[in-house]
């Protein structure tokens, strides 16, 4: 019954601040939420003397909220389902390998920038963090969020071969990104980690080829389950058993989830619906699935705004918190822009192309997340304070300015011509 209240009344805050969103503020739903959760939350912060029981009530609800497994073990195998199913295969395949690389390298490269040049700042604060908690964080806040930037670049306006690169990149960069964080974590817990190159390629060949291999099964199983059918209900439910019996077969094998899901949504969406299913029930998928993103966004952003409640001593961090957004744009330029003199792409990244590969890489749910996981005594309160920072203005000041720069930069390419 508690988890029946707490969702029931995310639903009708997510419902209320999407309505005045759509009717005053007129932002992108997700970015709209989020800010009206953050000056929910703010506002509580500061009538918390004059209304404690409204204060204490807010803040058990968020509290009573596992974050971490809503969103890993939930909330984004549907939202990745629902973003894949919607992308060309023929696209990603144009841009594969900006994808791979940035997915996987970049991610790396990032990791290591940011956890060493927070070692230094951290330090520079008088605060004695340990390196490997250092290089915890920058796992944890290097990958792109992909529900962020799936949301923000649907209404950006950037040209298509742009957008698969971030789109692509932010779907598939979750498996590296995760083996990356695990195994720092344990390190820093002090945990006996094989370290071997071996070890760690196995393990992220397992996870990240164990959750390709699977979802394409899934999806397969679901498309030739679909084209034997003429039931636009019945095909729905076959969608919503891959995810959610997807992620159950993966949480047994130890495999990605979210790439699984990845994988399932590729397949059903450029094989299941493209081949002997009726108009009826492809449009019905369609919309399904778009409702399905719409709501579990519209939750998500409003968890992310009302998480502000549940960082103690929050305002302590604030130089720390806008020093470390200089940080990860930094790593995150370097990170896309050394692949590109390195490797031998097909197409030539000029300086536009990489900058909006930078601002476009949104940070989101996901990183917020796996700061959560983090154990208290490996300084959990400051380096999800630092990544709240970071992921309010990756959303806020990047989400709503991606679409201005893009634009910006065809307008000039017009006056070039």
């Amino acid at each position: 019954m508690e988890l029946y209240y707490s969702f029931s009344v995310l639903i009708v805050l997510a419902a209320i601040f999407s309505y005045l969103n759509e009717r005053f503020l007129k932002l992108p739903s997700t970015i709209g939420i989020m800010l009206m959760a953050m000056l929910v939350s703010i506002a509580l912060v500061i009538t918390g003397n004059v209304f404690p029981n409204l204060f204490a009530g807010f803040s058990g609800l968020i509290a009573n909220i596992d974050f971490t497994e809503i969103l890993m073990g939930a909330m984004l195998n549907f939202l990745l389902f629902a973003g894949a199913i919607h992308i060309r295969l023929k696209d990603l395949k144009e841009q594969r390998a900006p994808i791979i690389v940035f997915s996987t390298v970049s991610v790396i490269i990032s990791t290591v920038i940011v956890g060493f040049l927070s070692y230094y700042i951290l330090h520079f604060f008088h605060l004695d963090v340990p390196l490997i908690q250092c290089l915890v964080f920058g796992a944890l806040i290097s990958p792109t969020d992909p529900i962020a930037v799936l949301g923000i670049l649907k209404k950006a306006g950037v040209r298509k071969s742009l957008e698969t690169k971030v789109a692509g990149e932010s779907l598939f960069n979750d498996g590296v990104s995760v083996v990356v964080f695990v195994v720092l974590l344990e390190l820093a817990k002090g945990e006996d980690v094989d370290l071997s190159f071996g070890s760690v390629s196995w393990l992220l060949a397992k996870e990240v080829l164990g959750g390709f291999g699977m979802g394409i099964l899934l999806g397969f199983i679901g498309s030739r389950a679909m084209q034997r059918i003429d039931s636009a209900n019945v095909s729905a439910l076959i969608t919503l058993a891959i995810v959610m019996g997807g992620y159950l077969i993966a949480q047994a094998m130890h495999i990605s989830g979210p790439l699984t899901m990845v994988a399932a949504g590729l397949v059903i969406g450029n094989y299941g619906k493209a081949t002997r299913i009726s108009v009826t029930t492809r449009d019905y998928l369609d919309k399904f699935w778009e409702l399905i993103d719409e709501i579990l966004n519209a939750i998500l952003f409003l968890i992310i705004g009302l998480e502000l409640l549940l960082i103690p001593d929050i305002t302590k961090y604030w130089l720390i918190g806008l020093i470390s957004i200089v940080v990860v744009l930094f790593a995150r330029f370097i990170s896309i822009w050394i692949p590109t003199l390195i490797i031998p792409f097909k197409t030539k990244f000029d300086r536009q192309t990489i900058t909006i590969l930078v601002w476009g890489g949104l940070r989101g749910g996901v990183s917020v997340a796996l700061a959560l996981s983090i154990e208290k005594d490996l300084n959990k309160d400051l380096f999800l304070a630092i990544t709240y920072f970071i992921v309010i203005f990756s959303i806020l000041v990047q989400g709503l300015t991606v679409g201005k720069l893009t634009q910006s930069k065809k307008t000039s390419k017009l006056s070039e011509v």
